[in-house]
Order: structure tokens, then sequence, then C-alpha cells
């Protein structure tokens, strides 16, 4: 596989005119100041190209090509330390230069909950919280203690990162409870919902039905990333198709696209990923600038 530091800016043609990001969702790795148990070799996932990321990721290795201005960014929580949850951001807060906001861990169905989160509002960065949900999602949403801790994120007007299935219907229906019930919260949905192949059509019309049950709150956003952990050979039609689904049923303000990176890298390198972005969607949809940029400025919060 190529790395971005053998690819020169001239293998990549140029963006014109120049697009201003804002990468909604990323991870950086301090290997040897976090724990990162997931990373680890003989733990989930057993990805058997997990080597090719498990080691330090900083702002630095962020390379665009020429046409792409990284504004800002919005980094997602990557296990650096599950039960100190804070020690994360307090890491980004000695190092990042450029603007950005932290999606922080917290254990929506545990009672350290609410001790969790004063420690994280100490922190300017954090806007929100994410709880990898995935396949436990409904008996995660449905826990006795999350319609609480979820009022507390309304209290505090807050973002939740949802990552789970789309196709897990009594998920997506508690999901929906508590965020109708918090409109304060803004939800966002992580990975396009886990989208199947446009070829599944069962599986497809069942992931866009849910979405379009979600997309009737206001409160609700989504983002598009993951791609490499569906599929590592994930195609350009694939993403317009997603991506067009998504935007039909959301509308242009509320679908920002993401790298994941450094996951990304599994499949191309992070500034290759923006560059397809880039050739796929900017003929075909007028509102890709809003999708780089705009949308995740205003979900969030960052500033000029």
């Amino acid at each position: 596989m190529q790395t971005q530091d053998s690819i020169p800016n001239e293998a990549l043609p140029e963006a014109s005119p120049t697009y201003s990001i804002i990468d909604p969702h990323l991870h950086f790795f301090a290997l040897k100041q976090g724990k990162y148990a997931w990373l680890a070799a003989n733990n989930a996932p057993m990805w058997p190209d997990k080597h090719v990321i498990a080691k330090e990721w900083y702002e630095s290795d962020l390379m665009l090509p020429r046409g792409f201005n990284l504004c800002g960014f919005v980094h997602i929580e990557a296990g650096f330390d599950n039960l100190q949850t804070w020690r994360e951001i307090d890491w980004l807060a000695q190092y990042c230069h450029l603007p950005f906001r932290s999606i922080a861990c917290a254990t929506l169905d545990s009672r350290e909950f609410p001790r969790q989160i004063e420690q994280l509002a100490e922190r300017s960065s954090v806007v929100g919280i994410r709880h990898i949900l995935d396949s436990q999602a409904r008996s995660i949403l449905t826990h006795p203690l999350s319609a609480g801790h979820f009022a507390l994120l309304n209290s505090l007007q807050w973002i939740f990162e949802a990552q789970l299935s789309c196709h897990d219907i009594e998920a997506v229906q508690a999901l929906r409870r508590l965020a109708s019930g918090n409109s304060k919260v803004c939800v966002i949905i992580n990975h396009a919902g886990w989208p199947p192949d446009v070829d599944d059509q069962p599986r497809w019309q069942a992931w866009k039905q849910q979405l379009a049950e979600l997309a009737k709150l206001p409160n609700l956003a989504i983002k598009l990333s993951g791609w490499e952990m569906v599929n590592r050979q994930w195609t350009a039609e694939q993403l317009y198709k997603v991506t067009a689904t998504c935007l039909e049923i959301f509308g242009e303000r509320r679908v920002m696209l993401a790298s994941n990176f450094p996951v990304c890298e599994l499949s191309m390198p992070y500034a290759l990923l923006w560059q397809r972005y880039h050739l796929t969607l900017a003929q075909r949809l007028a509102c890709l600038p809003l999708m780089m940029y705009d949308n995740a400025k205003q979900w969030y919060r960052l500033a000029d």
C-alpha cells in the first residue's frame, strides 16, 4: 500500500476552486500515553491488517493535496482511557494547533456517567460524547439509566454520536425515542448508519426506511465515513449512491463528509480520500462545499 509520504502533490489533480475542509470524524493515537486496548493484535476487531494503523498518529499526519485547505477537525474518542476519559481531552489540548472540537468517551448505561460528564464539561473543546453502540445498541439505549443520562446531555446541549446499524429497527426506535424527548441533544449518526451494498435491495430499502424515520427529527444529522470498515475496496459509485440517498433523506444541511482517519488508511491515504470525494461528487452535487465544511462548522460549533 502507498503511504501519504510516497504520494507527491503533483500526482493528485488540483481541486479548483480551493476547497475548505472541516473533518468531523477523525482520531489521533498516542500509544505511549494511552491504552488503546482495541489496537492490540489479539483484541477485537480481528482485522488482519490492523497493524497498518496500530501506531502513533498526530495532527501533523493530516496531509492534503494542493487545492484543499484543512481549517479544523472534530476528534472522536479513540479508546485512550475509557475509565478516565478526560485524559484524552487533556492530551489533545497540549498539542493540537488547528481549531478543533472533541467528542469524548462516556458510558451511557453506567452509574459513572454523571461523574464522567462533570469532568468533561470542564474541558472547553468537548461538545459531546460517544458510546459505541453497534451490536449492543438496543440494550444500551433502553437501559434504565440511559434516559436520565440523555437528559443530562440535553441540559448541556451536547452532541451524542450514534454509532449503530440502521438495519436494527428496535435500536433505531430506541434512539428516536431518546432524541425526540431531548431536542437540545444533537444526535449525529456515524458512518452513514452502516449502509449495505446497494445490490442487496431488501437491506438497502430497510436502511433507507430507518434513516427516513430518524430524519423526521430536526436534531439529527449524519456523517458519511468508515467506508473501509465495510469494504477495503469500496467504490466511487457506492460513495455516490450513499451520499445522494442521504441528501435525499436528510437534506443538504444535515449531511457531512468525514475521513475516519487513520482507519481510512486501510483503504487509502488521507489525501487520496478527500481527492476521491472531490472527483466523485464535485460535478454531480452542488452542495459538496456544505458537506466538506459548512455543515460540520455549524453542527460542531466551530468558531471562525
